[in-house]
């Protein structure tokens, strides 16, 4: 099951790599959510994701976070590639399954899904 890991090289941690995300990306608004885009160069998209305590407890915030990187790790083919991306929540979030992130997001970036059996 290695092969569908997302490793730590896959997601933005520093405040630093998030604030040039935010000085240069390109924003897509989403219902209760913002995509935040910016060109990396590097081969594969990275992700940060940012949740504010308005959103509601630390239960609620985490599953948050691990439904868009379970996203991200399942369905890459939808963000934009060679990208950095920041995923910035508004407290007005309500998606609250897999299937709705992922259709939200698609939707968002207009870049098509692919349908594979690993993937399901």
């Amino acid at each position: 099951m290695k092969r569908f890991a997302l490793p730590k090289s896959s997601l933005l941690r520093k405040s630093g790599e998030f604030n040039l995300v935010y000085r240069q990306g390109r924003r897509l608004r989403g219902p209760g959510f913002l995509l935040v885009c910016c060109g990396s160069g590097l081969p594969g998209s990275r992700l940060g994701i940012s949740v504010p305590a308005k959103t509601g407890g630390a239960v609620r915030r985490n599953r948050i976070k691990r439904l868009v990187r379970e996203t991200f790790r399942l369905h890459r083919d939808i963000f934009p590639s060679s990208s950095d991306i920041v995923f910035a929540v508004r407290p007005e979030f309500t998606l609250d399954g897999l299937n709705e992130v992922r259709a939200a997001v698609a939707e968002l970036t207009g870049l098509p899904e692919r349908h594979d059996a690993a993937a399901a």
